[in-house]
């Protein structure tokens, strides 16, 4: 059976719906319904399987969950190089927040050679999620023993109009602000990021749990007009 046959079967018009929604810009048709977890157990189904490979090979996907299962697949990748040949030919048809956030390659955690040099390209693809999908891997593997100070440049240099690549940029210095207060803090106290980034970082480092409340209240003096 094939994985859009597989797909049908566990369509969900309800939960369809609600995925639309939070999806904008996305037509209502493309969205069948499944639910994540039910993609990942799909996924696991399917992951020895000869239709895989043709599954990845079919772009552009005609269905929004198309697009989820293939993250999910590149995601579960096990060959570092594999996994960039499937994401030089996946990243430049993703055309959403869910399936970019939904892409986080779990060798990157082991295997780092390189990949900053990657992470350079897609910053600056003029391609909405790709860009936001290089932000998201720098957030995500390069805050912790990884930092450098010289990494809180990268997303600072990133001016656009897209909200997709600011709310990102916004989410990335908050979650720097909560990992790595010192280096980061002089990117607000210098205004070194654009008006809206730098006040929506702001908002989301203070929901945070893991701002001090002294912090929080420093960092509301910060704010810009």
């Amino acid at each position: 059976m094939t994985i859009r046959k597989r797909l049908l079967e566990l369509k969900d018009e309800k939960n369809a719906a609600f995925q639309a929604k939070l999806t904008p810009g996305i037509p209502r048709e493309s969205f069948l319904g499944t639910r994540v977890p039910q993609l990942r157990l799909l996924e696991k189904e399917f992951r020895k399987k000869e239709e895989v490979s043709l599954f990845l090979k079919e772009l552009p996907h005609k269905y929004y969950d198309e697009n989820l299962l293939h993250s999910i697949f590149i995601s579960n990748m096990k060959d570092y190089d594999q996994i960039m040949t499937a994401l030089d030919e996946f990243l430049p048809y993703m055309d959403n927040w869910a399936v970019c956030d939904t892409l986080h390659p779990s060798v990157f955690k082991k295997k780092k050679d390189g990949l900053m040099d990657k992470i350079h390209q897609w910053v600056v693809s003029p391609e909405t999620y790709t860009c936001r999908f290089g932000i998201n891997i720098l957030m995500t593997y390069y805050l912790d023993q990884d930092f450098q100070p010289e990494y809180l440049e990268i997303p600072a240099s990133v001016h656009s109009e897209e909200y997709y690549i600011n709310m990102m940029i916004a989410w990335y210095y908050a979650t720097a602000l909560a990992k790595q207060w010192d280096a980061t803090i002089p990117y607000l106290e210098q205004n070194r990021l654009d008006t809206w980034v730098h006040n929506k970082t702001i908002q989301k480092a203070r929901e945070s749990f893991r701002i001090t409340p002294e912090q929080k209240e420093y960092l509301k003096t910060l704010k810009r007009k």
